[in-house]
């Protein structure tokens, strides 16, 4: 470029970065914070290189990120971000004793898990919800996109994807979860079980939907194998049921169904036809 052009290049982004509504934490800080938090409450993983810290000063440190993060959207905090960052680890926990029931429906219900330890320092499942959780404490203090940035986080890092505004009940079970997508406005109830590839999803993906109950509701005590796609704010998976691998579900279906997708599998010797 020219001079005169790398000018006018410099100017037209000047001009466009000043019509941004949001300015964002850094998405490295963001993942620093979520792993640093989730070590603070599950320390079972040691470095190799052990540096010493006491809890306490952890805990100092971890709201201070947190203080970091919300700095830039201050803004738009309905309240400043040292009462929203004292709320947030207000509630941290009642988030732990969540996350200690996730872990634990996970390691009773996989036969491969060998305990608790496992389940919270390996497996992806748990990592997603656990970032799930963390977000969604943000969504209800109304702190905007830092809870995105941090599913968001976890989905790179996991192929999970769990909009921080869904609402999802105790005893959250993700087993392997490669592919799984739970939509804004889905609704979990509590000892749900969710398989790889499964999407809880939307019919209608217009902008003006954005407001209104997109995405399915699932009650207790439901399992959801792989693959399976439940579709629309209006269906309602009954309590109790269980879905089958491979269904596209998209109206509603009474407790206690069985719900399953049929195929016909055709094997043939190639030994014989040659």
């Amino acid at each position: 470029m020219t001079p005169a052009e790398q000018q006018h290049f410099f100017e037209r982004m000047a001009t466009q970065n000043a019509s941004f509504r949001y300015r964002l934490p850094s998405k490295p800080d963001v993942g620093r914070f979520i792993d640093s938090l989730i070590r603070f409450l599950f320390p079972i993983t040691q470095d190799c290189k052990q540096f010493v810290v006491s809890t306490a000063d952890t805990y100092r440190e971890l709201n201070r990120q947190l203080g970091c993060l919300l700095k830039p959207l201050e803004e738009h905090l309905p309240v400043d971000k040292e009462l929203t960052t004292e709320r947030f680890f207000d509630q941290l926990p009642d988030t732990y004793d969540a996350l200690l029931l996730d872990a634990q429906a996970i390691a009773a219900f996989d036969p491969a898990a060998a305990g608790v330890e496992e389940v919270i320092a390996i497996y992806p499942g748990f990592y997603a919800i656990a970032v799930y959780r963390i977000a969604h404490m943000l969504t209800n203090l109304e702190v905007p996109l830092l809870p995105r940035m941090m599913t968001e986080y976890a989905h790179g890092h996991t192929g999970i994807d769990i909009h921080p505004n869904a609402k999802i009940g105790s005893s959250f079970f993700v087993d392997h979860g490669t592919g799984v997508v739970i939509g804004e406005t889905a609704t979990i109830g509590s000892n749900v079980k969710i398989y790889q590839g499964v999407t809880l999803g939307a019919t209608n993906v217009a902008k003006s939907m954005a407001s209104r109950k997109r995405h399915p509701t699932i009650e207790d005590n439901v399992i959801i194998y792989a693959n399976a796609t439940i579709l629309g704010g209006r269906t309602v998976v009954g309590h109790d049921s269980v879905i089958g691998g491979n269904v596209w579900l998209t109206q509603s279906v009474e407790p206690y169904s069985l719900v399953y997708h049929t195929s016909q599998i055709e094997v043939r010797s190639l030994a014989a036809e040659s």
